[in-house]
């Protein structure tokens, strides 16, 4: 899980988003999902677009060039569309409808993704 903030207007995007980075995960998706919760989504990596082929809910898009800038915005998507595809496009976030708005994201924001915070376990008693 990663926590992807928008660094240039000091917000959370995402604390529990997913990473699909290899050919079976990005093929799959968010495919058979009937929703994201808040917080949550997708980061597809590498991508040049997306669709929504037999979704069962909008999203928001985000895309995102090899330095994680936002090159480009696509707001609640809704289910059997297809992006645009772009070649300046490395990898973009699928996020729940309304997290652009919701965290201010705008073209030429810098995103910043980090693996998200792990729980400290507590120690065990000593007998």
């Amino acid at each position: 899980m990663f926590r992807v903030t928008n660094t240039t207007r000091g917000t959370v995007v995402g604390e529990s988003v997913e990473l699909a980075n290899t050919s079976l995960k990005r093929m799959v998706g968010l495919l058979g999902r009937r929703g994201l919760d808040a917080g949550g989504g997708l980061w597809i990596k590498p991508s040049s677009g997306v669709h929504t082929f037999f979704m069962a809910f909008k999203i928001d898009v985000v895309g995102l060039d090899r330095d994680l800038k936002v090159i480009k915005l696509w707001r609640c998507l809704p289910p059997f569309r297809l992006t645009s595809v772009s070649m300046k496009l490395r990898s973009v976030l699928e996020l729940p409808c309304g997290t652009i708005a919701q965290s201010q994201i705008h073209i030429w924001d810098q995103i910043q993704i980090d693996p998200a915070s792990e729980p400290i376990a507590a120690p065990a008693e000593r007998s």
